[in-house]
């Protein structure tokens, strides 16, 4: 157990605008393997930022720390239509990954959100809250699909064993629902070969921008040098959906080669926001990757959405 004071002390750092982003992002993780109502009172304090890559950080680590007090907050923000559609998005997913039901009637109001990724996010989530509540979560415990090697709270379980080419086919399938397309994709993360990661990179090509997002978020999990060409691809492409682009930057980040270095640097001065600070995180996210200090909980990758 940790006394008020540190928790405090790391959630003054989060809240301080005038902190590197990178220090901030830092304290945040800090606060979400704490844990506890002190660290989610400090991390639903600064949805007040202006940032939307760190509001969206936030949630984030609300839904990852699985904790029912995160409830209100994340309700608040994701019926908020001032806040960014990419901190909404979060938050909405930041609910299914909680699990508890008592969101469920909610969830499905905002799956007829107007904003596209708003909509899609919280369908995902009540399905995922259906699965649960139909015993999925003990199939899972019972060996009946691939087992998640990463420990993150996913928005979808992957897939029962199939082929990478079946896996693939369903992964790029844009009539199945988009449930079981992401199932396609946690088991190809799953399976972690390359042939899997160049299956996941077609992905990055599909017509949903929140589809492609998470492509971006689970090809930096796997961390593979063979998605670079694939990331940097979506990284590039100036039309993209910014947070693409941004998850793509943090997948880059989060695999660490001395190759991807060039890339983040250059939209290090990104018109976008977003694109931009998630470059200076992912900067970051390199230099820790290749150092003996601090390291990432869980890879900073995430960053999700």
């Amino acid at each position: 157990m940790t006394s008020v004071e540190p928790v405090a002390a790391v959630g003054e750092v989060l809240m301080d605008p005038g902190q590197d982003l990178t220090r901030r992002f830092r304290a945040l993780f800090t606060l979400k393997n704490l844990g506890g109502a002190e660290a989610i009172e400090w991390i639903s304090k600064a949805f007040t930022d202006e940032s939307a890559l760190l509001k969206h950080e936030l949630a984030y680590c609300l839904g990852q720390m699985q904790d029912r007090l995160a409830i209100p907050t994340l309700t608040a923000v994701l019926k908020d239509t001032l806040q960014e559609p990419m901190v909404r998005h979060e938050a909405g997913e930041a609910l299914g990954a909680i699990g508890d039901p008592v969101v469920l009637d909610l969830l499905k109001e905002y799956s007829e959100d107007p904003v596209i990724e708003v909509a899609e996010t919280c369908q995902l989530a009540v399905r995922r809250l259906e699965w649960l509540q139909t015993g999925g979560e003990k199939q899972l415990e019972d060996g009946s699909t691939d087992k998640n090697p990463y420990c993150s709270v996913d928005p979808a379980p992957p897939a029962v064993k199939k082929s990478v080419s079946e896996l693939r086919s369903s992964l790029l399938d844009e009539t199945l629902p988009l449930f079981e397309r992401y199932r396609a994709m946690f088991a190809l993360r799953n399976l972690g070969n390359e042939e899997a990661v160049l299956a996941l990179g077609d992905g990055l090509l599909c017509s949903s921008a929140l589809f492609r997002h998470e492509i971006g978020y689970v090809l930096g999990q796997m961390q593979h040098p063979a998605a670079v060409p694939a990331l940097r691809a979506a990284l590039e492409r100036s039309g993209e959906n910014p947070m693409v682009r941004h998850e793509a930057a943090e997948a880059l980040g989060s695999i660490g080669k001395e190759e991807c270095l060039a890339v983040l640097q250059h939209y290090r001065g990104d018109g976008e926001r977003v694109v931009k600070e998630s470059c200076e995180v992912a900067l970051d996210m390199l230099e820790y990757e290749n150092s003996e200090q601090f390291q990432y909980a869980d890879g900073l990758v995430r960053l999700q959405g």
